[in-house]
């Protein structure tokens, strides 16, 4: 067996805990927590992880990962919701993706036992959530960014009209 095919096997992952979030539906998410700031959720961890929080409530901001569990297909290309034409899926965020993993920052509101609250959150209610990282200004925001085919969008500062899906 090859390397490669030594290293792509299968890939077992176990959820750390669940969001709960004001959205019951995908079509009540904003296409990202910046574009509804105020929205107010939080992630419940299982027992056994509550030490892992340990020094989070130190940073402002947190990176989820959870597996969006409700898409039922895989799309290699797909249509955001900002425009009607197709983009390759790793061109876009749409749940619809090989293995559904979804990624989101929020902003860190406070933590209490296996409780963090957050707010700028744009995940369904009851997802499973993989892994939590802090944040880090330092070497997580970038310089001299080009976002492909989403630059026109936000042309001028231009805030896109549609803020939900």
């Amino acid at each position: 067996m090859t390397e490669m095919g030594k290293i792509m096997g299968q890939i077992i992952m176990h959820s750390i805990g669940i969001i709960r979030s004001p959205y019951k539906e995908s079509k009540d998410i904003p296409i990202q927590g910046t574009f509804k700031r105020e929205a107010e959720a939080w992630l419940e961890l299982k027992d056994k992880y509550v030490p892992g929080l340990k020094d989070l409530d130190k940073f402002s901001h947190a990176i989820l990962i959870y597996y969006f569990h409700k898409s039922e297909r895989e799309e290699i290309e797909g249509m955001p919701f900002l425009e009607q034409n197709k983009h390759g899926i790793f061109a876009i965020r749409s749940p619809h993706r090989p293995n559904h993993i979804g990624f989101s920052i929020v902003k860190i509101k406070s933590i209490k036992g296996n409780r963090m609250y957050f707010t700028e959150v744009d995940i369904l209610d009851r997802t499973p959530l993989l892994d939590i990282k802090p944040y880090v200004g330092y070497f997580d925001s970038r310089d001299n960014v080009i976002s492909g085919w989403l630059e026109k969008h936000f042309k001028d500062g231009n805030i896109p009209n549609k803020t939900v899906i």
